[in-house]
């Protein structure tokens, strides 16, 4: 269950990155990029590679709050441990097996 949820995140989010990369670099040439007025002093490959990882890391950020966001009350307040080892707060609600 989480690995189809993890990939409900990554895989969209990389397909966003994608096309991030696509749209910005269509028109910022990344030797022209200075950071705090300096030039960066990366290749062009290496800006890209930055980018693509970094506007893939936010993307999952948005998409794991709307996974996250999807739960329902029973997921998110269901205890995960078999009943004969559960704590006592656990024990509050038997009907959440």
């Amino acid at each position: 269950m989480w690995t189809q949820r993890l990939m409900w995140i990554a895989w969209p989010a990389f397909l966003m990155a994608g096309v991030l990369e696509m749209l910005i670099f269509a028109f910022v040439d990344p030797s022209d990029l200075h950071w705090f007025g300096e030039p960066i002093g990366l290749s062009r490959q290496g800006v890209y590679t930055i980018a693509f990882f970094l506007f893939w890391g936010v993307t999952m950020a948005s998409s794991a709050i709307t996974t996250l966001l999807s739960f329902s009350p029973f997921e998110v307040n269901r205890c995960p441990v078999p009943n004969g080892e559960r704590p006592e707060d656990c024990r509050k609600h038997p009907s959440h097996a």
